[in-house]
């Protein structure tokens, strides 16, 4: 198939008929997905593309609507909308798409124009704009900007055709064309100056000068500004009777081609169109050179490059500038006058200069350059710096461009879309140079994204793995990034000594440091993922104002990075700084600062996940994750069993919320491993909840803690940690008495909790689900109604919600769909706040069992097919059996029975056996294979008349 998006949205099939797609929404919701094509887009995205700024109630569900429409809309054998955790992506090859195709001609084409290849250039943007058919996105909802950035794109493509043109001679057959374009674009300068170089070439100046007076006056009247340089250069030499001015460059040749940083070659290319200084600034390694001379070529006019990274005293600045511009003494006023200083020369020759000077790898004399670059730039209003450095030169009206590593892939990015990421392309493209055809597969993907996410997508970094294909396969050189520093030492010959290896990388900047600069720096090696000025403080162990100046200076330096609040090292960086670290001896001391802080911070936060401040406490979680999970690790393997095991029990709802349940199962069965085949004295608690969370993943022994009750009726006080109540509960199932053993452990709870609001609320919402499981439905309801007021009561949008799916179901066995559809919604809502996909998996699995008691069977297929998706990316086994079940009764009730088995099968494989909710999903499975396996002996086939669903 083929997609165009450049006009109308339309899909062509093979044939070349066209394909309706339906209303204006699921055009939109069509043309997003393919302004993505092969990469997930955020479902948050889509919905504000289709809605804007009114959506619906319940939006997630109004998105899943429309996508099931476009689902039914395109062929079904392709299955080409998929669901993912983050978002869907359609499964398109992007050269299929008019779209992306008109992007790699337009950069391709845009390359040979550089490059001087100008009929290649002609012929290849002629192909860019034929895919033209209206304007773009012209039937789509809600894409302005999407919409204005393609038509820009078409804009420049269109330039740079007539460009290419120009050069093979083509004057006369573009008057009218550039006519047409002036008129509908009166704004944009360069293509008038494109008119005006042809109506000189042609012997028609006045008519030339004539369009220069028209920007000119338009220019002013609707911006308010004059003409460009570039235009105004134009102007000059067409009064000259030249046809173009001559533009004088002296930027260094590249070997290799440009890989990604098209969002920051944007932002430094408007910086310099509205700003005289811009600074580029980032850690070793990251690209600010090859940025700054990719900028500073597509800027136009004359630009002189001064390499700084060779000087060793800040005294020589200006003679190197000097150098760059090719001035001599002789060829300046004065120049022998006694005293005279290289500064005050300089100054004099670029008083009246149009010229753009790169000042690259400023860092270690960054005062001198800041003095100079000041004095220069007030003398010569026509001068602009660009400037590269790990720190900013700090002058009043510099402007930042911060780089880091180039994009990497997410988790739950396919391997087969991972070379949409900059950092992937580079690593590819690196490795074809050493290893002819050498390119990114299913069978080496992960382990190419191993090489970019450990080397934070460093491109220097990235570079010097590459060329390690040269002797290793790709997969050796993924596993012995632990020894980085080693690994990375063979970079180009002719590259500077401090970008040879990745060591010298690192090492140039440390020398830069002052002590105490160096101290926090190795100190802050024991955070991963990142840390706040608190947590740095606390565990760092320094007085606040030299914390405060030192991360300071470390994030001016490009050290530390500062990101929403939180300093943050490349993972290249805090390596270096842990060898520091440990060479003065302070690994262990720190590393015992480092767990003690986050266990606390553990336990306050668990408190604080039962009450209003859930969501706020949930993502401060998620912000120190890698930290507590490092603490976690780091303590088992000390054999510290009172941390270790204490942050079992304080993460236990934390991971519960997130859908954690099998990396947290995993933590815990190491810490079980440690603790041993009982609890130790003092910490029964936290050993429950390490069986519990470890038999999750199967892992843990449930028969090591006896049955439920004598576990929970031993309290002789609330536990630290209340979820456990809960995780013993959906463990072990209700007691084998009955509804009457829950009331009864009910009061006991009620006499330990007393006044506690979310305690007595989770008891009686077990009591509400005892009461259900033996189908009385009233009493259900109306404990479940009170549970409900008390988790609303608490401010507790996870147990509202887990309650509001109970109602739901309630009110389905109550023939009710209605309100069991409204209670659903309620509580989807509640879980998308949490960002919980296990629980939105539960409850899309419990919507799909209502409609399939309904007798809706296509809508039951999509729910128990998204459950599964989520299920699966949240590691909650019960729920992928419970979806593979549900979709094999779909299945069984549309007559195919091999199907409903198949599915039936995989639903038994893992994860089901060990705890009672597992255990119930695997007894329903085992009945439903019972009722396919009658009907496949008892069924009779009639040729071409498969059973039929309807009713069902």
């Amino acid at each position: 198939m083929r997609f165009r998006v450049l006009g109308p949205t339309r899909v062509l099939l093979a044939d070349g008929r066209e394909l309706p797609v339906g209303g204006p929404r699921l055009r939109t919701l069509l043309a997003l997905l393919l302004l993505n094509a092969g990469r997930i887009v955020p479902a948050e995205r889509l919905i504000d593309g289709l809605y804007g700024e009114h959506p619906p109630r319940g939006p997630a569900n109004a998105l899943q609507s429309q996508v099931s429409r476009l689902r039914q809309a395109l062929p079904a054998e392709d299955a080409l909308v998929e669901f993912h955790q983050a978002g869907y992506r359609l499964a398109v090859d992007p050269e299929d798409v008019d779209a992306h195709r008109f992007e790699r001609l337009a950069e391709s084409g845009r390359r040979a124009l550089a490059a001087g290849d100008w009929s290649h250039a002609a012929a290849v943007l002629r192909e860019a704009s034929e895919l033209w058919h209206g304007p773009a996105l012209a039937d789509v909802l809600n894409a302005p900007a999407q919409a204005a950035r393609l038509d820009e794109l078409r804009l420049a493509a269109v330039e740079d055709r007539i460009e290419a043109e120009l050069a093979l001679g083509g004057h006369s057959a573009l008057v009218a064309e550039l006519r047409e374009l002036v008129v509908a674009h009166p704004l944009r300068e360069r293509a008038r100056g494109q008119l005006m170089r042809v109506l000189s070439g042609l012997g028609r100046p006045a008519e030339a000068l004539a369009e220069f007076e028209d920007a000119r006056r338009t220019l002013a009247e609707q911006l308010g500004v004059d003409p460009s340089v570039e235009l105004a250069a134009i102007h000059l030499a067409v009064l000259r009777g030249e046809e173009r001015p001559a533009t004088e460059q002296a930027l260094p040749s590249q070997l290799t081609t440009f890989v990604g940083r098209e969002e920051e070659l944007k932002r430094v290319g408007d910086l310099l169109g509205e700003r005289r200084l811009v600074t580029l600034t980032g850690p070793g390694g990251a690209g600010k050179t090859r940025l700054a001379i990719e900028a500073a070529g597509r800027a136009g006019g004359e630009i002189r490059f001064v390499e700084l990274a060779g000087l060793t005293d800040g005294s020589d600045v200006p003679q190197a500038v000097l150098s760059a511009l090719g001035l001599r003494d002789a060829g300046l006023r004065a120049p022998a006058e006694h005293g005279r200083h290289p500064t005050d020369r300089l100054v004099e020759a670029l008083a009246e200069r149009r010229l753009l000077l790169v000042l690259d790898n400023c860092e270690h004399v960054v005062a001198d350059v800041a003095r100079l670059a000041a004095r220069m730039l007030s003398a010569s209003p026509s001068l602009r710096v660009l400037a590269t450095s790990r720190e900013p030169l700090g002058l009043a009206g510099e402007a930042l461009c911060p780089l880091s590593g180039l994009t990497v892939p997410p988790p739950d990015v396919p391997a087969l879309a991972v070379d949409d990421y900059a950092a992937v392309r580079l690593f590819a493209q690196r490795a074809a140079d050493v290893v002819p055809g050498f390119a990114v597969t299913s069978a080496n993907a992960e382990a190419v994204l191993c090489i970019c996410r450990t080397l934070d997508g460093l491109p220097l970094a990235i570079e010097l793995a590459a060329a390690r294909l040269r002797a290793l396969p790709v997969a050796e050189v993924a596993a012995r990034l632990d020894d980085r520093f080693r690994l990375l030492s063979v970079g180009s010959r002719a590259a500077p000594p401090r970008h040879r290896t990745l060591r010298a990388v690192v090492e140039w900047s440390w020398d830069l440091l002052d002590d105490d600069e160096r101290r926090l720096a190795r100190r802050l090696a024991v955070f991963a993922g990142g840390t706040t000025l608190e947590a740095a403080g606390r565990v760092s162990g320094l007085p606040t104002a030299e914390l405060v100046d030192a991360l300071t200076g470390l994030a001016d330096k490009s050290f530390v990075e500062l990101t929403g609040g939180r300093y943050r090292m490349l993972e290249t960086v805090r390596a270096f700084c842990a060898e520091r670290l440990a060479e003065a001896g302070e690994a262990e001391q720190l590393r015992r600062a480092h767990t003690a802080y986050f266990l606390e911070f553990a336990w306050t936060a668990g408190d604080h996940l039962r009450g209003p401040d859930q969501v706020r406490w949930l993502r401060r979680l998620d912000a120190e994750r890698d930290n507590l999970h490092t603490a976690l690790r780091r303590a088992t393997a000390a054999g510290d069993t009172a941390e270790a095991a204490g942050l079992v029990a304080a993460l236990s709802f934390y991971w519960w919320l997130r859908g954690m349940r099998g990396e947290g199962a995993r933590l815990a069965s190491a810490v079980l491993d440690l603790l041993g085949t009982e609890a130790p004295p003092g910490l029964s608690e936290e050993y429950a909840l390490c069986v519990y969370n470890a038999s999750l993943g199967g892992f843990g022994q449930l028969s090591s803690l006896g049955s439920e009750q004598p576990l929970l009726y031993g309290l002789d006080r609330l536990p630290r940690q209340p979820f456990l109540l809960y995780l013993s509960g959906i463990s072990n199932g209700p007691p084998a008495g009955g509804v009457e053993d829950v009331d009864d452990l009910m009061r006991h709870l009620r006499r330990l909790a007393g006044p506690d609001v979310w305690i007595n609320a989770l008891g009686t919402m077990g009591l509400g689900s005892a009461q259900m499981s033996t189908g009385q439905w009233e009493r259900a309801r109306t404990s479940l109604g009170v549970a409900l007021d008390g988790f609303r009561g608490a401010g507790d949008r996870w147990g509202s919600m887990i309650t509001l799916g109970a109602l739901g179901e309630v009110a389905a066995w109550q023939d009710d769909p209605d309100t069991a559809s409204d209670l659903l919604d309620e509580a989807m809502g509640l879980a998308e706040q949490l960002g919980s996909v296990v629980d939105r998996a539960d409850m899309m699995r419990t919507r799909g069992e209502i409609r399939l008691r309904a007798g809706d069977l296509v809508a039951a297929h999509n729910d128990f097919a998204d459950a599964l998706h989520l299920a699966q990316r949240s590691g909650a086994p019960e729920f992928v059996s419970a979806s593979r079940l549900g979709l094999a009764r779909v299945a069984q009730l549309r007559g195919d029975l091999a199907e409903a088995r198949r599915l039936c099968e995989a639903a038994l494989v893992g994860g089901l056996t060990g705890w009672y909710v597992g255990e119930a999903t695997r007894t329903e499975i085992m009945l439903v294979l019972a009722q396919i396996a009658e009907a496949e002996q008892t069924s009779v086939t009639v040729p071409d008349q498969p059973p039929s669903a309807d009713g069902a």
